[in-house]
């Protein structure tokens, strides 16, 4: 049967890059490969290539290739983002190092925060100067900004970021700045606050507008050098690329404001368990996704993403969370509220100077990879402690496409490891087994308690090529009840990006006090705000959906909380947006403030249209390929020790319950089950695993 535009898609890992794609049908196909860290792109095409010959398919079959990367990421966290300068208003050159007074890192009085994205003489200063109102207080002065010009010229700075004070509010001198920098600086990217983030707070502001022209450079070029390559193949230069808050967008937007895919990867993960988690009926989870490098959480509550646009990157755990703040870089741009930590199938598992096994948030990543892989790393990693275990195929991974060397884990784990600590191979594995489980609790405690929401209401929707390995133990320490494995777990965040909607988000500060907000200039600015997206996502109008909220806070606050604001504008509806803010400030923070006056604080839209993408998945019983199957001794800690365990496919499992324990093998991963477990397959494929909670 000849198919014509389907869609593919590809994420790229720290260690594997994942393609999928689903046939009309709903039938799943999907490629696992070592990711290219000396070119991403390559990785993603050959994947690509190697689909459609396994599926008999050709270039001209596909119409859209979907994507999500971590180029935008690694530019921060390797510090090989662009040599940006940023002009800002005259007495602020160091909003960006007096950041916020918060430190992550309470008992640390030697504490050190990390270097600033822009050192300090690559700031400019301008004059001019506005009021919180917009009004001029200090006209733009020529003078000083053509010094700033001819300063730049001597910078050999690739990006330039501007950020004057109050421009949320009168963008006017910021926008004469950009359009004299573009004249004299055409091949330099170059962002503006107004046009990144017109909203209040001046360091966050000033971050993300930053981390706009950081990252911009480095993804730039891997988008054009990714559509060529695509193109050479004779596959479609149309791209999608996800977003942190979990639409897709067209590459041409990405290049516009490349810090909108920071967390691109990781939410299109979440978006696939909203999906195929609702599609199931489970509409309360919790999604871990863990790969090579790291592991995330997010928090899925009636069937709704949790969105925020609080997040810092670079510090170690990126997160969101008013409670641990000034370890990274503030990135205040819609995101999925995910928590993420360094701890992966990669991680290196090292012993610190007191004699604890530590785990991350270095990683072997792709190359050299674990010690088992057998190119080079000698390193015990978090993969090497599950060789050991018996959790993983001691003789390859992903259907034979990734040779395992089981002598080569075991020789690591004793030298680096058992040896210094004076215990066994398998005790120092194990202990492996729950220092990580540990470290991933933190990332979910983030998006819960941290949130006013207990876990254990929560079911754990778990991904990633060692999500399965690891879900039930992260679930037993959390006392959650149940585990689900969807199809293609191993691949899920590649299958995220086929069931996202194009998406785009746009917002504006609107500083009132919520009793006297005047509902016809409230629908004047969102309509606005509804313009200016229709006219990006360049769609006709019919079949664009609008979703509008704000933020709200009480008077004084310093914070805000996100709520829905109904449309078209009413003082009906303002009074229901505040009672919605007043009842989510008791869940989250445990009480309200009767008769307290109540802000509103920023305007968003969020426009979007459905997805091109199948509504159902199905993945045959007999998939391309194909694993071994048989038993092998895997370990269970020192109470069960090394047990015979059955290794089965997933469609082995019945809806009725089976009793672990027993390992479940895919092309994609590996799901343990332990012996006091008990697991089924239910009608939409999913492994559900049931805890003794």
């Amino acid at each position: 049967m000849s198919h014509t535009g389907l869609r593919v898609a590809a994420d790229i890992g720290g260690t594997f890059t994942d393609i999928a794609l689903i046939f009309p049908d709903g039938r799943l196909a999907t490629r696992k490969l070592p990711s290219t860290p000396d070119d991403y792109a390559r990785s993603v095409v050959e994947g690509i290539m190697q689909l459609i010959e396994s599926e008999a398919l050709t270039s001209e079959s596909i119409g859209e290739v979907l994507h999500a990367c971590t180029v935008a990421t690694n530019a921060i966290l390797e510090g090989k983002g662009a040599r940006t300068a940023l002009l800002t208003t005259a007495g602020f050159r160091d909003v960006l190092e007096m950041r916020r007074i918060r430190v992550p890192r309470l008992y640390e009085p030697l504490y050190v925060k990390p270097p600033q994205l822009v050192p300090r003489r690559l700031r400019f200063e301008v004059v001019e100067r506005l009021d919180a109102r917009g009004a001029v207080v200090t006209p733009l002065d020529e003078v000083s900004l053509d010094a700033a010009i001819a300063a730049l010229r001597t910078a050999e700075v690739e990006a330039i970021a501007v950020c004057l004070l109050h421009s949320y509010a009168n963008p006017t001198h910021e926008l004469a700045i950009g359009a004299k920098l573009r004249a004299a600086f055409p091949e330099k990217f170059i962002s503006l606050s107004c046009e990144i983030l017109p909203e209040i707070r001046e360091y966050e502001r000033t971050s993300t507008t930053v981390i706009n022209s950081l990252v911009g450079p480095p993804v730039k070029a891997y988008l054009q050098s990714l559509v060529t390559m695509l193109a050479a193949r004779g596959l479609p230069r149309r791209v999608l690329m996800m977003q942190s808050a979990g639409g897709v967008v067209d590459v041409r937007s990405v290049m516009k404001v490349p810090a909108q895919i920071v967390e691109c990867g990781p939410a299109a993960g979440v978006i696939g368990a909203r999906h195929v988690g609702a599609a199931a009926g489970y509409l309360n989870v919790i999604s871990f996704d863990m790969g090579g490098t790291t592991a995330k959480a997010s928090l899925i509550e009636n069937g709704a993403l949790m969105r925020t646009d609080e997040y810092e990157v670079g510090g170690g755990i990126s997160l969101s969370s008013r409670l641990v703040k000034g370890g990274g870089y503030a990135l205040k741009l819609p995101v999925i509220d995910i928590s993420e930590v360094g701890a992966g199938g990669g991680s290196i598992v090292w012993i610190d100077r007191g004699g604890s096994l530590k785990v991350g948030p270095h990683s072997a990543g792709a190359v050299p990879g674990p010690a088992c892989y057998g190119r080079g790393g000698t390193a015990p990693t978090v993969t090497d402690a599950n060789v050991v275990l018996g959790y993983l195929n001691p003789a390859s991974l992903a259907g034979g496409s990734v040779p395992i060397e089981q002598a080569l884990s075991q020789a690591a784990i004793t030298a680096k490891l058992a040896v210094p600590l004076g215990i066994d191979m398998m005790s120092a594995a194990w202990g492996v087994h729950e220092v990580v489980t540990t470290v991933m609790t933190r990332a979910v405690k983030t998006v819960t308690t941290y949130r006013g929401r207990d876990p254990r209401d929560f079911s754990i929707f778990a991904f990633g090529g060692n999500g399965g390995v690891h879900a039930v133990a992260l679930a037993r320490s959390l006392g959650i009840g149940q585990v689900v494995l969807p199809p293609g777990a191993g691949v899920f965040s590649a299958l995220g990006l086929l069931f996202a909607d194009i998406e785009m988000n746009a917002s504006a500060s609107y500083l009132r006090d919520s009793d006297q907000a005047d509902p016809e200039d409230l629908e004047a600015r969102y309509r606005k705000l509804e313009r200016a997206l229709v006219a990006e996502l360049d769609r006709p109008v019919a079949g664009i959906r609008h979703i509008r909220s704000a933020d709200l806070r009480y008077f004084g606050q310093a914070f805000e909380l996100t709520v829905a604001l109904p449309a078209p504008a009413s003082r009906a509806g303002i009074v229901a947006a505040r009672e919605a803010f007043e009842a989510e400030h008791e869940r989250t923070y445990g009480h309200r403030l009767k008769g307290k006056r109540v802000d509103v604080v920023t305007l968003r839209v969020s426009s979007a249209i459905d997805s091109a993408g199948p509504k159902a998945l199905r993945r045959e019983a007999a998939p391309a390929q194909s694993v071994a199957q048989g038993s092998r001794k895997a370990y269970f800690g020192p109470e069960a020790g090394s047990v015979a365990t059955p290794v089965i496919g997933r469609f082995d499992l019945s809806s009725e319950l089976r009793r672990g324990p027993f390992i479940v093998e895919e092309y994609e991963g590996t799901t343990v089950v332990p012996p006091d477990c008990h697991a089924r397959r239910d009608q939409s494929g999913n492994i559900i695993i049931n805890l003794p909670i």
